[in-house]
């Protein structure tokens, strides 16, 4: 039986990426639900945004933590910064 050690090691990093983002959130005593609401967004948006690609809880919860999107996200962003469009299928999974 074929094992897929690509998507293996792509669903690690994004694991890596959602608990490193979780850790951040708590250090700094911040909410998901909480930043809905200071950002407008609708109650989940950022929740969901560390479940998948979602511009609008990425961009609500960077600026919270006072980073950058891409350097919270690598596997959403180009190196450049950019967001990649279309984000690849398993950043929805």
């Amino acid at each position: 039986m074929h094992h897929d050690r690509t998507a293996d090691k792509a669903a690690k990093l994004r694991l890596d990426e959602m608990n490193r983002v979780k850790r951040l959130l708590s250090e700094a005593g911040l909410t998901l639900i909480g930043i809905d609401a200071d950002y407008g967004l609708a109650k989940g948006t950022c929740g969901n945004a560390l479940q998948q690609a979602n511009l609008a809880g990425e961009r609500a919860i960077a600026a919270a933590l006072r980073r950058r999107p891409e350097h919270l996200w690598r596997t959403r962003y180009h190196g450049d910064g950019t967001r990649k469009s279309p984000q690849p299928k398993e950043n929805y999974v």
